[in-house]
């Protein structure tokens, strides 16, 4: 939507109207000259032909926030200067005057539903037109702010102004018209929701909205901190808010405003000074401000000559003096509550405060013990009392404000050297902080336990404290950091929610009673040996790092021990633990990472669900019996002998890497994946034993499990659903029980099987075995070229082969000669002719569904030669790599989109027939550029291509092979890692 704003002012009726309104409600907007105040008014003599000068005031950040660049044009001798003057439309570099003027003073703006909004700044060159001058709103808001009088009008970029919907009626006669008629009340509650420096903002707008913006309801509060405010402007701002109730200031020339402030505004109730020096006349006329009750006064010199000062005020309830600078001082308010001296450097305080609650003294250094101690028992009504870095202060003190102050509940003193708390009873005490004091010890304690109030202890850094004993029903919080000669803490707080124990480098025994306490957390303990618990609420413990912590705290920590509801324990790192052992019914988490000298874990816990053993190296006998756990990883105990599991839900187990694990029981009815690999150890009764108690097995990884046999293979009948086998490293010389009971077996992995014969895999291609096999690895295999061959040919539905390193595997042939394969020892030899073109095949091979062939590092490999009819219509990767003495490479697949034959070095033909291939990777290759360019020729959707290393292939043939492939993206070459 294109906003037009349209306000045209009759320049005689405006001027009439404007004196009218500045003799009611001076505007502080306006600029002005030396003889006006800073809401505007007008001079005594009521010229306004002449211009205004403007001086600096605290609105002119506010101002340079919301103009843009807008240059002020000095009008004329003569020339009316009113706040609304007269707009003239502009049109190219000249602006004529408007025929007539109209009176709108009353008129709201109009809103043109024409299009997005967003095109007003981009489409319409919207400009602005002050007096005789354009702006383009395109400058930004970054310049100079207009100060001067001024009107807004809006004109269309063909120069035709646009007056309240009727200046170009051909382009708006079918344009909806939508009036926004804000009320008063309605705009004064917007504009209750926005802060002074925004309220400025909006009274630039139009004269209803700096009407509204200057209502007092707004300006109760009057801001002048950091503000550079001369005494004509403040006096102004409070002649014309003289019922405000907040005044902040701040600077050097504080005690002028404020002593004008006290004389102008009667009805101030909150009055803030900071950073400057305020004479000894304002404390004298501060009673004249009968309504104040908070006065704030930081950083600032306090009196003129006398060395005292008196603040005397009868109906004042709150007073701070913060980082004041004064010799003494003396208060007399009846009706004072909170009082803060903090930081003040006074040497001598006298208060008469009967209903004082709060006196904050921190940090005053120079305050003696009988100042502090005078000034505190004079109020018998103090509830809280901050006396922290007051190291005068003694216990004689204490004791004394123990006896006048009976309410006495929030008592902070810390960084006080001297006290000890010696006969000090504080019945009513709720909250302590004793930081940093070298006189509290253990004996300090027997004071403490007399409060029995106490809700909150902090005792951080005490370094004589050697022990806390305390028996305190109310006790929620306790801290105790950096207590370095701490030994034993023993703790009965009923109540007690939160602890916090860190740093205590001798601290060895605890003893803690709570029905509240849900988490505990005593990292870095290392003394720490003893521990007992009564926390009937406790879920989470955290004992990391506890090195010296005794195998008996697992009866801590099991049914019975005083925890009954925990759910988490964390023992990380506890490397004096060597025999674990818990049975709790809640347990759900349990993480023992580190323990290198554990050998023993017994676990009864039903309900257990997760158990972090990383690390537990010398982890020898492990029992879950039973458990929660749905997954457990134990392949990283090495040493693990004996294996005991009972676990209902438990769906994968990870025992790879147990070499030493001879003894397994499970008892896993749901268990889907077990991975034994490098168990070498695992015997068939273990296997057998295992397929029993978890028949629903899919996935079973026995590789480098040299100990299976022909009888656990037998056990695999167990297993109707077995999916993947993984028989890799062993030295089996039979599968026949493998075709016969795993029908639906669809992953087989034998790699580096040495010791299976050539006839070892006839029931899969002639007995038609394993009939859902999809996925065969024979790598590393010893397996003869011709039974490679008929398992390529008769298995048509395996997707995935891998022959890696097959050494007695010679050339790849799927070209037929009247259907069967060249019978001829060592390599196949080729017909004459040497493409699968002119080769006459009699019989049609069946499809197959092979999509990924891998033949790395096959090193008697010659020739690879797959024609189109060979029915290698699936196949989508092929990698040869490292197949040092391939030469030869013919290859007709329709759908094949992946071809390796990097380090092929021996390689000089190369054939291509692969519209769909994407990627070939030729590097250090011996091959010349014009066969990869008669290669690639036919592959019209390549799309990278890697020659990097191939000596016979320089960086001046990039562009050959690229118009070579049309649809060519990336060339890897030697010199260069990537072209695009």
């Amino acid at each position: 939507m294109n906003l037009w704003c349209c306000l045209w002012f009759n320049r005689k009726k405006e001027k009439e109207e404007e004196e009218e309104e500045e003799e009611e409600n001076c505007n502080f907007f306006e600029p002005m000259n030396n003889d006006e105040d800073i809401f505007g008014k007008a001079s005594d003599d009521g010229d306004e032909s002449q211009p205004r000068n403007f001086e600096p005031n605290f609105f002119q950040d506010f101002a340079k926030e919301s103009f843009g660049s807008w240059p002020v044009t000095r009008r004329s001798e003569g020339e009316s200067s009113s706040v609304n003057a007269g707009l003239v439309p502009v049109s190219g570099p000249e602006s004529p005057v408007a025929d007539e003027n109209r009176d709108s003073s009353h008129k709201r703006a109009k809103f043109y539903n024409e299009g997005n909004f967003d095109d007003l700044a981009s489409s319409s060159k919207v400009k602005y037109s002050m007096d005789y001058e354009e702006f383009d709103v395109s400058h930004g808001p970054n310049n100079v702010a207009c100060y001067d009088d001024f009107a807004l009008g809006c004109i269309h970029e063909d120069g035709n102004c646009v007056e309240n919907g009727e200046g170009n009626d051909s382009e708006l006669e079918d344009q909806e018209v939508v009036r926004m008629d804000l009320t008063d009340d309605l705009l004064h509650m917007v504009f209750s929701f926005l802060d002074q420096t925004n309220l400025c903002r909006a009274a630039r707008v139009c004269k209803q909205w700096r009407s509204a913006s200057t209502h007092e309801d707004f300006w109760r509060s009057l801001n002048f901190e950091n503000r550079d405010i001369s005494e004509e402007q403040f006096e102004d701002m409070c002649r014309r808010y003289p019922n405000a109730t907040a005044l902040s200031i701040s600077g050097p020339s504080i005690y002028s405003l404020v002593m004008k402030a006290i004389s102008m505004l009667r009805n101030l109730e909150v009055l803030t000074l900071g950073r400057g020096q305020i004479g000894d006349a304002f404390f004298l006329a501060l009673p004249e401000c009968s309504m104040l009750r908070k006065l704030n006064i930081s950083d600032s010199t306090l009196g003129n000559s006398i060395q005292e000062i008196s603040v005397v005020h009868e109906r004042l309830c709150h007073l701070e003096l913060t980082k004041c600078r004064v010799m003494r001082i003396q208060v007399r308010c009846p009706q004072l509550k909170t009082m803060s001296l903090k930081r003040s450097n006074m040497a001598q305080v006298v208060l008469n405060c009967p209903l004082l609650h709060e006196l904050d003294i921190g940090s005053c250094h120079k305050l003696p013990d009988a100042a502090i101690r005078a000034a505190a028992t004079s109020c018998p009504q103090l509830v809280s009392l901050d006396m922290r870095n007051c190291t005068c202060v003694s216990d004689e003190t204490l004791r004394e404000i123990a006896q006048h102050c009976p309410n006495l509940g929030f008592l902070d003193a810390s960084y006080c050297p001297n006290i000890s708390l010696e006969s000090v009873r504080l019945p009513m005490l709720t909250i302590l902080r004793l930081h940093s004091c070298e006189g509290i010890t253990s004996a300090s304690m027997a004071a403490i336990a007399h409060s029995s109030m106490l809700e909150v202890l902090e005792l951080d850094n005490c370094g004589l404290l050697t022990s806390v004993s305390l028996d305190l029903p109310r006790l929620q919080n306790i801290r105790l950091v950096y207590c370095r000669k701490l030994a034993d803490l023993n703790l009965r707080a009923i109540s007690l929610s939160s602890i916090q124990v860190s740093n205590c480098s001798v601290l060895h025994r605890i003893n803690i009673t709570s029905n509240s306490l849900q988490k505990l957390a005593l990292q870095k303990q290392d003394s720490l040996t003893t521990l007992a618990l009564q926390c009937q609420s406790l879920q989470e413990v955290d004992l990391s790092e506890c090195e010296s912590l005794a195998n008996s705290v697992c009866d801590v920590f099991s049914d019975g021990g005083g925890c009954p509801m925990l759910k988490s324990l964390v023992l990380d790192n506890c490397e004096s633990l060597t025999s674990v052992r818990f049975i709790s019914t809640s347990l759900i988490s349990l993480s023992l990472g580190g323990c290198r000298a554990i050998t023993t874990l017994e676990l009864t816990c039903p309900n257990l669900e997760k158990v972090i053993l990383d690390g537990c190296d010398h982890l020898e006998n492990a029992s879950f019996c039973p458990v929660g756990l749905r997954s457990l990883n134990l392949g990283i105990c090495p040493k693990l002998n004996i294996l005991r599991i009972e676990a209902m839900l438990m769906v994968s187990l990870e025992l790879k890497g147990c070499g030493g694990l001879s003894e397994a029981s499970l008892n896993c009815p749901l268990l889907t994946s077990l991975d034994a690999s490098f168990c070498s150890q695992l015997t068939d009764d273990c296997l057998s034993a295992t397929t029993r108690a978890c028949p629903l097995i899919e996935s079973l990884i026995l590789m480098s499990c040299p100990s299976i046999g022909l009888e656990g293979l037998c056990s695999l009948h167990w297993l109707p659903n077995l999916a993947l086998l993984d028989l890799s490293y062993t030295f089996l010389v039979n599968l026949q029980p493998v075709f016969d009971s795993c029908s639906q077996l669809k992953v087989l992995k034998l790699q580096a099987c040495k010791y299976l014969t050539d006839s070892s895999l006839e029931p899969l291609y002639k007995g038609g075995a394993l009939p859902a096999l999809q996925e065969l690895d024979l790598s590393y295999g010893t397996l003869c070229q011709k039974a490679i061959e008929e398992l390529l040919s008769c298995c048509t539905h395996l997707t995935r082969v891998s022959l890696n390193g097959c050494v007695n595997m010679h050339d790849l042939n799927w070209g037929y000669s009247r259907g069967k394969f060249p019978e001829l020892p060592g390599i196949s030899i080729l017909s004459t002719a040497s493409s699968y073109d002119n080769i006459h095949v009699s019989n049609e091979q069946p499809t197959r569904l092979l999509q990924n062939l891998n033949c790395v590092g096959c090193p008697n490999i010659r020739k690879v030669f797959i024609p189109s009819t060979a029915n290698c219509s699936h196949l989508l990767f092929l990698n040869l790599s490292l197949s040092a003495n391939l030469k030869e490479v013919d290859v007709a697949c329709l759908n094949l989109c992946w071809l390796n034959l990097s380090n092929c070095s021996s390689l000089e033909v190369l054939k291509l027939d692969c519209p769909r291939l994407t990627n070939l990777f030729l590097q250090a290759c011996n091959i010349d550029e014009e066969a990869v360019e008669a290669a690639i020729s036919r592959c019209t959707m390549l799309e990278t291509l890697d020659v990097r290393f191939c000596p016979k292939i320089s960086s001046m043939s990039m562009g050959r092979l690229r118009a070579a492939s049309s649809g060519l993206k990336r060339i890897y070459s030697s010199l260069s890692s990537s072209s695009a």
